[in-house]
């Protein structure tokens, strides 16, 4: 515990004067206020000066902080340990934290494994589960090795025979490539699946023996994940060679991108979408993944930072990135945004020739009704 009995408070969100006194004090430390945060923890000295500081988003830790003036009184473990007990309260008991490249050594003390790290900029991305992801990744190798087994063609026998031999130090995509095998990957959060996506997924096809298609599980969607998932398995049956993964927390997550999800500065996202794609890099390793297609993205400027830096770090790892240009419709380029929009304007008939024909006959059941309410119901549904 601290040397002193300090007292820690939660901040409340119209609590102007502690969030002023929090964002000051991160700002001297040289942390950026991150500005998608769901909780925040003061610990104040006798005079309610802000000396150390804490917060949550989703099951995250972020913008911890000490005040210079009180280093060595072990002020961040009592931070840590108030963030942890409120993250347990809450039910996550599966933690992530960025932090600077100088503390991820304390972190490491507080049991809290390394993930990925971006050096550029500062941030290292950190979870308390010490084999949380290899654990992942196993468990990717094992759905793959699973849905193989179901697929009798050649490749796939290939395919399936080399990730059963492959070993942890081996190189990863140059041996699967070595063998003639092309395996790529696409993430997608498809909200909804439309015809766009399904474009994109039979360009990935033509290029590929094998594609890892990842589906976005995080439910911050209009969505929800059980129709997307649905609606991607139901628009792409007929395709063969798709090893489908529910994404979890390491891809494009409110973990590793809540940016995604949430407005964040330009600043914010590009180090969000950087530790993403470092993680992405681990997954190619494992799955022998050697590129990974994406559409491109002429109106969202999240999306749009995130394939910019994308086509400049896969390479650079050994994975091609290729960018397929939009499917259009009457001149404009199909988007999950414009069914969207559609919907909550009240014009579903115009969406059909944008979705296929299982995401139209889903939206005009009656299962959708909940959905589409739900979609009506928001200002703006114009992914950023």
């Amino acid at each position: 515990m601290a040397e002193a009995n300090y007292s820690i408070t939660s901040v409340g969100p119209g609590d102007r004067y502690m969030k002023t006194l929090v964002e000051d004090l991160l700002e001297k430390e040289g942390i950026h206020l991150d500005k998608n945060l769901d909780y925040t923890a003061a610990m104040l000295d006798d005079d309610y000066n802000v000396i150390a500081t804490g917060s949550c988003f989703g099951n995250t830790l972020r913008c911890m902080a000490v005040s210079s003036d009180h280093q060595g009184e072990a002020l961040m473990n009592d931070i840590v340990s108030h963030l942890i007990e409120y993250q347990f309260s809450r039910g996550n008991y599966h933690i992530f934290l960025y932090t600077k490249c100088n503390t991820a050594l304390f972190f490491n003390s507080l049991g809290f494994k390394e993930i990925a790290r971006m050096e550029e900029c500062n941030i290292v991305f950190m979870e308390n589960k010490r084999t949380g992801f290899r654990d992942y990744l196993e468990n990717l190798k094992k759905e793959t090795l699973a849905q193989l087994q179901e697929m009798d063609f050649d490749k796939a026998k290939a395919y399936e025979a080399k990730l059963q031999n492959e070993t942890e130090s081996a190189s990863g995509a140059n041996t699967v490539e070595a063998s003639g095998l092309k395996v790529s990957a696409i993430v997608m959060n498809a909200n909804p699946f439309t015809l766009g996506h399904r474009y994109l997924v039979e360009k990935a096809m033509e290029n590929c023996d094998i594609l890892h298609l990842s589906m976005v599980s995080e439910d911050a969607s209009l969505v929800p994940f059980s129709v997307r998932r649905k609606l991607i398995e139901e628009g792409t049956a007929d395709l063969k060679g798709i090893i489908y993964h529910d994404s979890g927390s390491y891809i494009i997550s409110s973990a590793t991108f809540p940016a995604y999800f949430q407005k964040g500065d330009n600043a914010v996202i590009k180090s969000q979408a950087g530790i993403d794609l470092h993680v992405f890099e681990g997954i190619a390793k494992k799955l022998l993944i050697n590129s990974r297609f994406v559409g491109d993205e002429p109106t969202s400027l999240v999306t749009g930072i995130y394939n910019d830096i994308m086509s400049e770090a896969l390479p650079k790892a050994g994975i091609e990135c290729h960018i397929v240009p939009r499917k259009e419709h009457d001149g404009k380029a199909i988007s999950a945004s414009a069914v969207r929009k559609a919907i909550h304007d009240g014009e579903l008939d115009s969406i059909k020739d944008l979705v296929p024909e299982t995401t139209y006959k889903y939206f005009t059941s009656d299962e959708a009704k909940s959905v589409i309410e739900k979609i009506i119901s928001e200002t703006d549904v114009i992914h950023y």
